[in-house]
């Protein structure tokens, strides 16, 4: 009954629209809306008025399952800039929606549904579109511990007594930081963004880098007994095929921080190894910042 009162309005406001030359908004999702349980996501919007950014709207949503009879969800949109418009909206499940928009201005209101499919994400963020899952965190949460492992061992081999102890505890306090899906998804984008300049720069990771990287890290590793026995109880196969992977990126993120030290040593001939690598890094990481910013990164 709602519905239709509602598409009854709605012709109604067309023919009114007609005639008295109230403005036609055009709406455009511009982030994927998903559903997760007992959370808010992000919902965003960008709103046009002939071609050009609709600015200074109030604008509302209220979204209601085509399909099933799930009541409605009502939303307040803040907006941003350029005719965004944005808040957070939980729904209760995935499936398709009509999307009711109230957009005010000058005492003026317009009224616009679209419909839209909410689908499950695929994973706990995107870049460009393509996702970081929950594998891809599990991996790097277990790189970190195998580096921990690591650590661990190299310094019961060189410190006895107090400072073991001390050293000990510190290791303990970082298993905190392993566990933060922030600081994983941190590694995630740097590796990913860098690799991605790369190859916008023209540069590749041939099959013989790769292997060479590898056998280098596996050398590391074979000195370890604790990173052994984590790799053979992770899978020694399914370990070196997703570490291959990650090092086709570490090897392109390479190939950049050396055009960044060759373009530093051609500024300043004069400057030492050790100056050249900190104003190479330094700019590196400069580039990694702006490469980020330049991306469609969206976490949930």
């Amino acid at each position: 009954m709602k519905k239709a009162m509602r598409l009854t309005a709605l012709l109604l406001l067309t023919v009114l629209a007609g005639c008295s030359g109230d403005p036609e908004y055009s709406i455009k999702v511009t982030k994927p809306i998903y559903h997760q349980p007992d959370k808010e996501m992000p919902f965003e919007v960008r709103v046009s008025e002939k071609d050009e950014a609709a600015e200074g709207l109030t604008v509302s949503a209220e979204f209601s399952m085509t399909n099933m009879d799930h009541g409605t969800t009502e939303v307040e949109l803040t907006e941003e800039e350029d005719g965004l418009y944005s808040g957070t909206v939980q729904l209760p499940m995935t499936g398709k929606y009509e999307i009711f928009f109230i957009l005010e201005k000058d005492g003026k209101k317009t009224e616009q549904t679209i419909n839209y499919e909410v689908k499950q994400p695929e994973g706990v963020a995107s870049i460009n579109g393509e996702w970081i899952t929950y594998e891809d965190l599990d991996f790097y949460k277990f790189i970190n511990y195998l580096q921990l492992a690591i650590n661990r061992e190299t310094d019961q081999k060189r410190y006895i007594g107090d400072e073991l102890k001390e050293a000990l505890t510190y290791w303990e306090s970082q298993e905190k930081l392993i566990e933060d899906q922030n600081q994983l998804l941190t590694q995630i984008i740097r590796l990913r963004a860098m690799a991605m300049l790369a190859e916008e720069k023209g540069h590749s990771a041939t099959e013989s880098e790769v292997e060479t990287e590898i056998n280098k890290v596996r050398d590391q590793y074979n000195q370890f007994e604790s990173a052994k026995a984590m790799i053979n109880e992770y899978g020694e196969e399914k370990f070196w095929e997703t570490e291959k992977q990650q090092y086709q990126m570490i090897v392109l993120s390479q190939k950049v921080q050396k055009d960044m030290i060759e373009k530093v040593k051609k500024e300043n001939p004069e400057m030492s190894q050790q100056e050249i690598n900190f104003q190479a890094q330094k700019q590196y990481e400069e580039l990694l910042v702006s490469q980020v910013n330049s991306l469609k990164i969206v976490i949930l």
